[in-house]
């Protein structure tokens, strides 16, 4: 009999990259993939999983309880890999609600309804559901802002700086309670930002790459030295398919791809690769790129220290930035 594992926020950017990735590793897996289909997800980015035996696509919202319990018991879910978050800094700056709603209020749901469905009490699952987990994935931003050096550790102290990456935390501590409280089989993992195929247009490559290509200015916020990690996202796929598998329960894991690049590092590279690839008829693309006003409790700089997932689980990233920018513009060109 086949395991169904319920992965939430699956036709999203990383969501996605993982079901398509998942469902082909593991074909012993009944993969139910629920997603709310707001903009940020797209049925284009699971296309190549419909014809798949044991992929299942279901269209619903993590904010309804009832609604997540009639899929458990459909599908007798056996584990649950968490994406669905409102996810964009500058829509919660102007409309924090729905990131409230999403990231604290549907974790707390798929957290109780797999803790009723899967456990008789606390600290003890009903027999044939021992091996339930519960991954949830999270993000660097709840650690707030580095200086110039250190790097953020999985004991690094909370203090997110925006709607989002509070709503993030919450969801992050809730996670953390079902395990302390109820002996919930879980696990959680912190990325630093990604990127690569299928990614919404409003992130920062591809628009970048967007407004290129439809010479547009590319606007940087303040002076562009805005540092962050750069994580290619089939990586993140691979860190988050082991800690699933083989993490320790209750444990966190920080997933980073050691590329720090500042904003404007990464508008010249992609203007670079792209006059190569796909010329300007005038000009080169860096003649594009315009200083905006920065952005309200705009975070400096982000860096992972993956150390303990390379060294308990094995996980290196594959890729370097070098080569996974040049995917990912080829991906967007194709």
């Amino acid at each position: 009999m086949s395991k169904a594992i319920l992965v939430t926020g699956g036709a999203g950017f990383i969501g996605s990259n993982f079901v398509c990735y998942f469902c082909r590793k593991y074909p012993q897996y009944q993969i139910i993939n629920l997603d709310k289909l707001t903009y940020a997800g797209n049925l284009d980015n699971v296309a190549e999983c419909e014809n798949l035996a044991n992929y299942t696509f279901v269209k619903g919202d993590i904010c309804q309880a009832d609604f997540l319990e009639q899929i458990f018991a459909k599908y007798d879910i056996r584990g649950v890999i968490h994406f669905a978050a409102e996810s964009h800094v500058d829509n919660s700056i102007t409309g924090p609600r729905p990131f409230i709603e999403t990231n604290i209020l549907g974790t707390f749901n798929l957290l109780e309804v797999a803790r009723k469905y899967w456990m008789d009490e606390a600290n003890k699952y009903k027999n044939g559901y021992e091996n339930c987990r519960f991954h949830h994935i999270s993000t660097d931003e709840v650690y707030g802002s580095l200086g110039n050096t250190g790097l953020f550790a999985e004991t690094t102290a909370y203090a997110p700086n925006s709607p989002y990456s509070a709503s993030k935390a919450s969801s992050d501590f809730l996670v953390r309670a079902y395990y302390h409280t109820f002996g919930m089989n879980v696990t959680t993992s912190n990325c630093s930002n990604n990127y690569g195929p299928k990614q919404h247009k409003e992130k920062l490559i591809p628009k970048i790459i967007s407004n290129c290509l439809n010479e547009k200015d590319i606007p940087i916020y303040g002076d562009g030295k805005n540092i962050r990690d750069w994580l290619y996202v089939l990586d993140h796929c691979k860190a988050i398919d082991l800690i699933y598998h083989k993490g320790k329960a209750g444990e966190t894991y920080n997933v980073g791809g050691r590329n720090e690049r500042t904003n404007l590092e990464i508008v010249k590279t992609i203007c670079h690769i792209l006059d190569e690839k796909r010329p300007r008829k005038q000009g080169k693309y860096a003649d594009l790129i315009t200083f905006v006003k920065d952005r309200a409790g705009h975070d400096r700089r982000y860096a992972i220290d993956a150390s303990k997932l390379e060294r308990e689980l094995g996980w290196k990233a594959e890729e370097t930035f070098e080569t996974g920018i040049v995917k990912t513009i080829d991906w967007y060109l194709q």
